[in-house]
Parts: structure tokens; C-alpha cells; sequence
């Protein structure tokens, strides 16, 4: 925890100030000297890798929406016109578009490492819900920007995504024409479409808010799952040990960032986009941005429409149920030999369904996703139930500071953790 702040400014404007209103001592508690284990590996950065991320989402976003005319015969021709004419206007365009991407890399490799390590156990249900909320707003608002370009598919990834809530008994039909402001994807649905995908991105900032918020109460996880005993010995302060080593993952992370803006800024763009919206003309293969594609394979895999839209919807709220479904009681996949196992199949079957769903919905493919997509979901539903019933862990160190020790080669600190037994915590 952040605990009370012991930040006392120097100044005596500073000191007012601060009696009235607190923001440097809630500042200083929290990324300066709050506690953070010391045995955090890169793997811990990518959060904020992500912050950064959304911030420059959101400034590239705003400049752009200042250029950007919302209707159906004018939407492409903006998008032109900020390329071609807008100062930097290219650099802003592939600089969002591209970082949309880099989002969902690293938001994935965010959600992997919190399932490996198990980041969503007790107490921190609250922060993993938060952070599911997080990656369904992300969902949302990039698929609203997806249409936003008003090309070939944007036009019918939009009537595709869309008309798919008509599967919903009762209401989806009503869903479906309030979406489409009409009976057809048109220009109330750009407007629709660019009211939201300006608005959610500052809902994500304020969950993002109640994230840091959960996580500076119940604590940072680590990479051992054990919890801190002893501040002094197992945690360092957070500056300058974190946020030098956040920098540095930040610098590498921009690298391969700016390598894809100023070289391949259309390698993750599909070429269809580029041609101007035609209602008359379906393209050969409508597919979604390389982030849906796993969901995207899923729905093609079930015959049934409302079938393919449950399991959709169903993949992505299971998430939201895994501190409960997991029942072990050990956190890190470190000392869990089984469940290690069942985690990298996990990894490559959702990478085979993200493969899988960029092919056409035939053949072998579609026998190959159900496949996939029948393990994704028996990962969450029996897999990781059954495997606390049955696994055996490993010893486990006493405390993070023994772990550390025993990282760095202390033969005695390893064969005290040896004798440890299992924490019960979570």
C-alpha cells in the first residue's frame, strides 16, 4: 500500500498549498516512495508501457478529430486531406492508427503475464475486473475507429460486427437499427460511431484512474505470488528502481513503435481500406483488425448465428470470472508445474485461433478452430477448476527477499525455501 505520505515541500507556497490541496503528497506516496517487491522482472513494465500508450492515443486522437468530418460523403476524403494536407498530418494518422496496435500488443501481454503469475487471485479480484472493463472499452473503441476511415472494410466490418446483435432474442433488432441510426449502416452510424470512439477512450483514462487506485491498495503481485512481510527487506522504493526500469522497457517499446510508423505503417492495415466505401460492392474477404481475429475465429466456429455471438461474448466475459475459477491456492505458475503446461498450450491454441481466423471460414480451417476454440474455453471451465483439486506444487520461498537471494545463486537461501511450504494466501 501507498500509505500516508510523509511529503513535505520546502517552500512555504508549497507547504500552503499542500495543507489545502494534497496532490504532491498523494504524487510523492505513490510513485515515489510507494513499496514495490523487489523481484519485479520486465515483465511488470508493461503496464506502464500501456499508460503512455493511451495518452498518446488520446492527444494523436484529439488533433485528429479537429480535421476529421463525421459524414459519410466527406469521412474518406478528411482522412485524404489529413494526410496530404494537414502539417505532420500523415505522422498523426499513422502514429494513432499504428498505436492502436501497439495497445493491444501490449494490453496482451499484460493480461498473459497477470494469468501466468496470477495477478487475478485474492486480494485483487477488484483490479482484474477493473482491468477486464479496461480491455472491453479498448475493444469497443477500436473497433468505432476502425469504421471512422470509411473505406471498403470499415463499411462492411461495421454491417458485419453490428448486425450481429440481431441474434439477440427480443431486443437485438432494436439494438441493431439504434446502432445504425437507421435500417442500414449509413451516415447516422458514422456519427454514432464517432461520438463514441471519441468519448470512451477518457472512460478508459478514468478506469485506468481506478486501476492504479485498486493496485495501490491491495499491493503489486510479483513474480514469486508471495505477499510482502517485511517492507524493508522485501520491497525497494518505487523511484528510482521501477521508473528506471519502466524507461528503459518504455525506450525499447517505442523503438519497434516508430520502426512501424516511419517504415511499415501500412503493414497492419488491410489494403481494401484504402478504397472508398461501396455499399454495392461486398470484398472477398471482410476480417477485423489482428487483435479480434481470435474472437472472430470463435463466432465462425459455432454453425449457429446466436451460438457464435454467445461464445464470442463468452470468451471475453470468462476473463472477468477467472478468480473464481481458478481454484489454487498458489499464484505464481512458477511453482505450479501442470498448470504451466495447460498456460502455453493456452497461448499457442489463441494464437492458432488469431491465425485461423485471417482464413476463410471452410474446410479444414473451420474444424481446426472449433478445435481451438473447445480447449480456450475448457482452459477456464475445467482445466483450471480441476487442476487446484489435483496439482501438486512446488516449494515455495518464505519471503521475496529469499527468492531474490535465491535467484542469485545462495545455496543455503534455496535450501531454506525448499523447505517452505506452499503459501495459502490466494
Amino acid at each position: 500500500m501507498s500509505g500516508p505520505s510523509t511529503y513535505v515541500p520546502k517552500s512555504a507556497i508549497g507547504r500552503w498549498f499542500e495543507s489545502r490541496l494534497p496532490v504532491m503528497g498523494l504524487f510523492h506516496s505513490s510513485f515515489i516512495t510507494y513499496p514495490t517487491p523487489r523481484n519485479l522482472n520486465y515483465w511488470w513494465t508493461f503496464g506502464g508501457i500501456l499508460t503512455f500508450m493511451l495518452m498518446a492515443q488520446i492527444v494523436t486522437g484529439v488533433v485528429l478529430a479537429m480535421h476529421y468530418t463525421p459524414e459519410s460523403t466527406l469521412a474518406f476524403s478528411s482522412v485524404e486531406h489529413i494526410m496530404r494536407d494537414v502539417n505532420y498530418g500523415w505522422l498523426l494518422r499513422y502514429a494513432h492508427a499504428t498505436g492502436a496496435s501497439m495497445f493491444f500488443f501490449a494490453v496482451y501481454v499484460h493480461i498473459a503475464r497477470g494469468m501466468y503469475y496470477g495477478s487475478y487471485k485474492a486480494p485483487r479480484e477488484v483490479l482484474w475486473i477493473l482491468g477486464v472493463i479496461i480491455y472491453l472499452l479498448m475493444m469497443a473503441t477500436a473497433f468505432m475507429g476502425y469504421v471512422l476511415p470509411w473505406g471498403q472494410m470499415s463499411f462492411w466490418g461495421a454491417t458485419v460486427i453490428t448486425s450481429l446483435f440481431s441474434a439477440i432474442p427480443y431486443v437485438g433488432n432494436t439494438i441493431t437499427t439504434w446502432l445504425w441510426g437507421g435500417y442500414a449502416v449509413g451516415d447516422p452510424t458514422l456519427n454514432r460511431f464517432f461520438s463514441l470512439h471519441y468519448l470512451l477512450p477518457f472512460m478508459i483514462l478514468g478506469v485506468v484512474v481506478l486501476h492504479v487506485w485498486a493496485l495501490h491498495v491491495v499491493g503489486q503481485n510479483n513474480p514469486a505470488g508471495i505477499d510482502v512481510k517485511n517492507v524493508q527487506r522485501d520491497t525497494v522504493s518505487f523511484t528510482p528502481y521501477a521508473t528506471i526500469k519502466d524507461a528503459f522497457a518504455l525506450v525499447c517499446f517505442l523503438i519497434v513503435y516508430a520502426w512501424f510508423v516511419f517504415y511499415v505503417p501500412n503493414y497492419l492495415m488491410d489494403a481494401n481500406n484504402y478504397i472508398v466505401a461501396n455499399p454495392l460492392q461486398t470484398p472477398p474477404d471482410i476480417v477485423p483488425e489482428w487483435y479480434f481475429l481470435p474472437f472472430y475465429a470463435i463466432l465462425r466456429s459455432v454453425p449457429s448465428k446466436l451460438g457464435g455471438v454467445t461464445a464470442l461474448f463468452g470468451s471475453v466475459a470468462l476473463l472477468a470470472f477467472l478468480p473464481w475459477l481458478d481454484t489454487s491456492r498458489v499464484r505464481s505458475a512458477s511453482f505450479r508445474p501442470l498448470y504451466r503446461i495447460f498456460f502455453w498450450i493456452f497461448i499457442c491454441a489463441t494464437l492458432g485461433l488469431g491465425w485461423l481466423g485471417s482464413k476463410p471460414p471452410e474446410g479444414g480451417y473451420v474444424v481446426a478452430a472449433r478445435i481451438l476454440a473447445l480447449y480456450y474455453f475448457a482452459f477456464f471451465l475445467v482445466i483450471l477448476p480441476l487442476l487446484g483439486l489435483f496439482e501438486t506444487p512446488k516449494p515455495m520461498p518464505a519471503t521475496i527477499a529469499d527468492d531474490v537471494l535465491a535467484k542469485s545463486g545462495s545455496g543455503a537461501v534455496m535450501a531454506r525455501g525448499a523447505a517452505a511450504s506452499p503459501s495459502t494466501k490466494g
